[in-house]
C-alpha cells in the first residue's frame, strides 16, 4: 500500500511564505514524476509544478504566475517532495495536493489547506 502525505500548510498573510511537504511510504520500488496540484472553492484541480527524478523543474503556465515566486524540490532519498512558496497572495488560497507516480502507478495525497489573507 503506497501513501502520499502531505504537511506545512496553513494560514499566512499575503507576502508571507510556507513550504508544503509531501513524503511517499509504503512498497516503492521506484517514483518517477513528483508534483504538487492546487484547487481552489469552484475550480478545477489545475498542476502548480513538477519536478522528475533527475531535478528538472517545471512550472505551469496556467498557474497564474508562480514562477518567481515557488520553487518545487525533492530528496530521492526519503521519497519527499517540497514546494516552497514565498511572496503569497491571496489568490493562492487553495487546497494543495501531492502527485507522485510510484511503481508506475499515479498516487494522490489528500491534500493541504492553504489560506493566504490580504
Amino acid at each position: 500500500q503506497v501513501q502520499l502525505v502531505e504537511s506545512g500548510g496553513g494560514l499566512v498573510q499575503a507576502g508571507g511564505s510556507l513550504r508544503l511537504s509531501c513524503v511517499a511510504s509504503g512498497i516503492i520500488r521506484s517514483i518517477n514524476v513528483m508534483a504538487w496540484y492546487r484547487q481552489a472553492p469552484g475550480n478545477q484541480r489545475d498542476l502548480v509544478a513538477s519536478i522528475s527524478t533527475d531535478g528538472s523543474a517545471n512550472y505551469a503556465d496556467s498557474a497564474d504566475s508562480v514562477k518567481g515566486r515557488f520553487t518545487i524540490s525533492r530528496d530521492n532519498a526519503i521519497n519527499t517532495v517540497y514546494l516552497q512558496m514565498n511572496s503569497l497572495k491571496p489568490e493562492d488560497t487553495a487546497v494543495y495536493y501531492c502527485y507522485a507516480r510510484i511503481n508506475y502507478v499515479g498516487h494522490w495525497g489528500q491534500g493541504t489547506q492553504v489560506t493566504v489573507s490580504s
